[in-house]
């Protein structure tokens, strides 16, 4: 009787830790998955701000899932409320600039614990901006750690007073979830993996797209958020109208906001931080794939600057989750009937 209750127990909880461990990989924010592993990089130009001669992007050697949009200011507000439940803002995640203007998130220091940040009305699945690099870092230790209550300062990335300051942190082994490399922000924008090339554009296409109000008009190369077409943050995914897409499947990867990369780059003396995807600011040029931005230091944090993370899943522990719970619950389904 005991080893029966005790099968009974293992199965029922293989079976929820499975379903939890599934619901988590789709909370926050939605992904999609980047196949293709070992595909073939290429010579990306000279780009902006210095950046030097031709280097090779978009070669990423592991499947990856990729933010479909940018992260958005409901998912961050959840971020907020979570890590900074008394409004304290130990770390700066909030910018009190979030609660005015292209922001979309408001402080209520009155609030009950837990739900003193809100997102500010119509803005909830808007980009969010007014973030650094490090609240970006933050935010992905916080999914990798497994959200709720989790720790902000390890886990994808060990933030030290020092490395902040030299400007020296990179991605840990084992990571879960992370900001986005250059390589894999690239591959997710320009390469379609059906027919083994690069796009100029990420929206499939090697033609200039239109800058105009969402959901588009342009049938042929696609329509995106810049050029000063819509003088605001649109929702994230409004450009529904074929091809605005990149060819894996993602949003905005072109206009909207600008997105933090993790890629260490120095200009004029300082060392900065790469940002891609172009603004709702610039001109419609800047969209193409040559076009790199590196004149960020990483505790910038401007109106029209967000990011996109990536999640690893965990095949090997998923598989072994599921045949257990499986034959568990065959087991529990043999005994109840004998």
């Amino acid at each position: 009787m005991f080893e029966k209750s005790l099968f009974r127990s293992v199965a029922v909880l293989a079976v929820l830790t499975l379903l939890m461990t599934a619901a988590q990989a789709d909370l926050i924010p939605y992904t999609i998955t980047v196949g293709d592993p070992g595909n073939a990089g290429e010579l990306s130009g000279e780009g902006a701000g210095g950046a030097g001669p031709d280097r090779t992007c978009g070669a990423v050697d592991y499947v990856y899932d990729i933010g479909q949009h940018e992260v958005t200011n409901a998912e961050y507000t959840a971020f907020l409320n979570a890590v900074d439940p008394n409004g304290m803002n130990p770390h700066d995640l909030y910018n009190s600039e979030m609660g005015s203007g292209h922001g979309g998130i408001s402080f209520n220091s009155g609030g009950a614990a837990g739900s003193k940040y809100s997102a500010r009305d119509g803005r909830g699945n808007k980009p969010v901006d007014w973030v650094s690099f490090w609240d970006a870092c933050r935010f992905a230790n916080w999914l990798h750690n497994g959200q709720g209550g989790g720790d902000t300062e390890t886990g994808a990335y060990t933030l030290t007073p020092d490395g902040i300051a030299n400007n020296t942190v990179t991605r840990n082994a084992g990571w879960r979830w992370a900001v986005t490399s250059e390589d894999e922000w690239y591959k997710a924008a320009y390469y379609d993996g059906g027919s083994a090339v690069y796009y100029d554009y990420p929206t499939g296409s090697n033609t200039m797209p239109t800058g105009e109000a969402p959901p588009g008009t342009d049938d042929t190369n696609g329509s995106v958020n810049c050029l000063r077409s819509v003088h605001e943050l649109t929702d994230v995914g409004a450009y529904t109208y074929k091809p605005s897409d990149s060819p894996y499947g993602t949003f905005d990867q072109g206009g909207n906001v600008w997105e933090w990369n993790e890629s260490i780059l120095v200009y004029d003396t300082v060392s900065n931080r790469l940002v891609r995807g172009y603004s709702f600011r610039v001109t419609l040029g800047h969209l193409q794939a040559a076009y790199r931005n590196i004149s960020y230091t990483p505790d910038t944090e401007g109106d029209a600057t967000g990011f996109r993370v990536v999640y690893i899943p965990e095949p090997g522990s998923f598989v072994l989750l599921l045949t257990g719970a499986v034959a568990g619950l065959i087991w529990w389904r043999r005994q109840d009937k004998q």
